[in-house]
């Protein structure tokens, strides 16, 4: 049974590592380290149970932060990973068509660019001072104070006010023509108006 068992993993290592491969092949991320190669498969096969199941993701914790964000997904995060660790992100980004839900990137974010980039050839993106609030919607603002009890549009409830924060993505689940790190993924455009 364990051999069995280390053969299948060994088999779904190898598959994923490839198509990861494929992915930077066809993103146009043509200098990434075999070290990175095998992250993003580790980050993958860790992230496969939420792939197409959202509430899967929920119930482990996982709420939703954003409405659709245009070439990019409705944000989920999850408050209580605060580290970096690939195969853990504390943000999962999902594009939905009717009731199904796909997992398209994995993101982590800073209050300001990492010293350290957490995988060789990182790029990075921000997101602007927010409240937001429980239906995922969010409103800019520079300070929590200026946070409404509820959404001025659409009257949910206050969640949470962050600072301006560095934003780092991982395509890992749907090909980017801009690369696995970009912060846009044009093929995911279709998504933006349902």
């Amino acid at each position: 049974m364990r051999k069995t068992v280390s053969i299948t993993l060994g088999v779904l290592l190898a598959v994923t590592l490839a198509y990861v491969g494929n992915l930077l092949v066809a993103g146009a991320q043509t200098t990434v380290a075999p070290d990175v190669v095998t992250k993003l498969a580790m980050a993958r096969l860790a992230t496969a149970k939420y792939a197409t199941d959202l509430e899967r993701a929920k119930a482990d914790g996982y709420t939703i932060i954003t409405p659709m964000i245009p070439n990019m997904g409705y944000h989920f995060l999850n408050p209580k990973i605060t580290a970096f660790d690939v195969t853990k992100p504390p943000i999962l980004v999902y594009v939905h068509r009717g009731d199904a839900w796909q997992l398209v990137a994995l993101e982590w974010v800073w209050p300001k660019k990492p010293a350290v980039a957490p995988l060789p050839g990182a790029r990075y993106g921000s997101f602007g001072a927010a409240c937001h609030y429980t239906d995922g919607s969010f409103i800019p603002s520079e300070s929590q104070a200026a946070c409404g009890k509820t959404s001025p549009t659409t009257g949910a409830d206050f969640m949470f006010w962050h600072p301006s924060l560095v934003t780092f993505h991982i395509w890992i689940w749907y090909p980017n023509p801009s690369g696995v790190f970009g912060e846009f993924n044009p093929l995911v455009t279709p998504f933006n108006v349902e």
